[in-house]
């Protein structure tokens, strides 16, 4: 086996690791937009009605919850088994951003060697390996979007290869293939439905660079195909789509910069701050990152800047640099039209594959003018060993210990109400438990939505389970009402 091979081997075992130890402890608690999905997993795995749709919660794509009930049928009711698909989607990421970057770089010398350098830079960055341990579905678009691109890129190089006699069958296959995957994201989070926009201009790049007319058929056969699939794969969704069409905006319009008294204003504010998030200011939410931490491990945020310099440099004469510049600028949109908590590390998801590609660019860069300059190939090779070495200890310092532990991560996931569901799940059946919920939340079938993390733990989601279990869910208004015996255990979620 090739040296490359054994080195992709290493780094998807680096983040492996990182995706997946001491996953019942980190991160604490459970957040309760996680406990929805766990709840509406437990529903569907008790009536096997699945859902191409979730409408609580402001509405959430059902094929990562239902993902999400392949766990929790094997591992049953706990964190860690709502966490377990987000951490094996992650780590699918890592190598498919070693792929894509192999394909965008195939005409270079330093292929191989950018493409391990992304991936490892991806499998220890903080960013990434956070929400690859958390339970929401947008983890997922990262994934499909990167090997979505990496197939698109695939057949048409292989079309512009083969002067556009690549064989049907072997286009037709991978044609359908690339538009299946990058389909599924459009299952997977809303920021991904500006997406279309990157394939668009990836097509009309190959359109313009190819001047032989039957290369030209070929890739329009190609995008048919890719048309038909994807269409297929998201006709489901799309059929709910227009029967509820207020589903398909969710809180778009809530949140949007358009909807404030002053929109230019805060589209620049916001423009800067998504800009400053990778070097300056992080996301300042504790369930997203180190709470104001730059997304970016500094010599990771130096590295990035160089590579997205060298790419504006050669961006009018270079394809590959035009796809990461798009996609930056693409997967930027949904962050910066929305006015919530910028900057905003998770609805900025999809930065992550073109933001590390341009990193090992610029690390690239960074060391070929080293040896250049120094001339000691052997001392720079030891220190770049010692670099990556420290990249990889500073990812498990900072989320293990710096994040992980600290009491903030505790409250931002909710560690209290896991507690009150295990303390819940310890009491006899017969005892009758009464949970007070005085927290506030957005009404999930006539309860606040905190009450979900209690619920999910109990497993008491529905009234019959309630019924079941002798766990009664009460909002302060009715507790008067409520005749609560003498003997039963009373708790409240404040």
């Amino acid at each position: 086996m090739k040296k490359e091979y054994w080195l992709l081997i290493f780094i998807i075992i680096i983040a492996a690791f990182l995706r997946l130890v001491n996953l019942p402890a980190a991160p604490p608690g459970l957040y309760p937009d996680e406990a929805m999905n766990g709840n509406n997993t437990l529903e569907a795995l008790a009536t096997r009605d699945w859902k191409v749709f979730y409408p609580e919660n402001n509405g959430r794509e059902g094929l990562f919850i239902n993902i999400q009930s392949l766990s929790i049928a094997l591992f049953g009711n706990e964190p860690w088994a709502l966490r377990l698909p987000s951490a094996l989607f992650g780590i699918l990421t890592v190598l498919g951003v070693y792929f894509l970057t192999r394909e965008l770089f195939r005409e270079s010398k330093h292929r191989s060697t950018i493409a391990l350098l992304a991936a490892f830079l991806l499998a220890t960055s903080f960013w990434h390996i956070n929400f690859s341990r958390i339970g929401f579905r947008a983890i997922m678009a990262p994934a499909f979007l990167t090997w979505g691109i990496y197939l698109t890129l695939l057949v048409l190089n292989k079309i512009r290869e083969t002067s556009g006699k690549i064989k049907f069958r072997r286009l037709l296959l991978l044609s359908l293939t690339a538009g299946a995957v990058y389909s599924l994201g459009l299952h997977s989070y809303i920021a991904y439905r500006a997406t279309p926009l990157l394939l668009l201009i990836i097509l009309i790049a190959y359109l313009l660079k190819s001047k032989d007319t039957l290369v030209r058929k070929k890739i329009l056969v190609s995008c048919l195909l890719f048309l038909v699939s994807a269409i297929i794969v998201f006709l489901p969704l799309g059929i709910y789509f227009l029967e509820n069409p207020a589903d398909f905006f969710g809180r778009t319009t809530q949140v949007s910069v358009f909807a404030s008294e002053e929109p230019l204003k805060n589209l620049a504010l916001n423009t800067v701050k998504t800009l400053g998030m990778f070097n300056f200011a992080g996301d300042y939410n504790w369930r997203h990152n180190l709470s104001g931490q730059p997304q970016l491990f500094w010599p990771v945020g130096i590295m990035f800047l160089i590579g997205f310099l060298i790419s504006l440099k050669y961006l009018m004469r270079d394809t590959k640099y035009q796809i990461l510049i798009v996609w930056f600028i693409v997967a930027a949109l949904p962050v910066v039209i929305s006015n919530e908590g910028m900057p905003h590390a998770l609805r900025a998801i999809l930065m992550i594959p073109p933001v590390f590609i341009l990193s090992a660019i610029g690390g690239i860069w960074i060391y070929q003018f080293l040896l250049e300059k120094l001339k000691n190939p052997q001392l720079i090779k030891i220190g770049v060993t010692l670099l990556l070495i420290t990249f990889a200890a500073e990812a498990y310092y900072t989320y293990f210990i710096r994040w992980a532990k600290n009491e903030n991560t505790a409250g931002a996931f909710a560690a209290n109400y896991v507690e009150i569901g295990r303390e819940l799940n310890s009491l006899p059946v017969d005892q009758p438990k009464y949970v007070i919920v005085n927290a506030a939340g957005f009404d999930v079938r006539g309860l606040p939505m905190p009450t979900q993390t209690v619920m999910f733990l109990t497993d008491t989601f529905t009234p019959e389970k309630q019924a079941r279990k002798n766990i009664h869910y009460i909002i302060p208004g009715d507790v008067e009402k409520t005749q609560i015996p003498k003997s039963a255990y009373v708790t409240s979620i404040d």
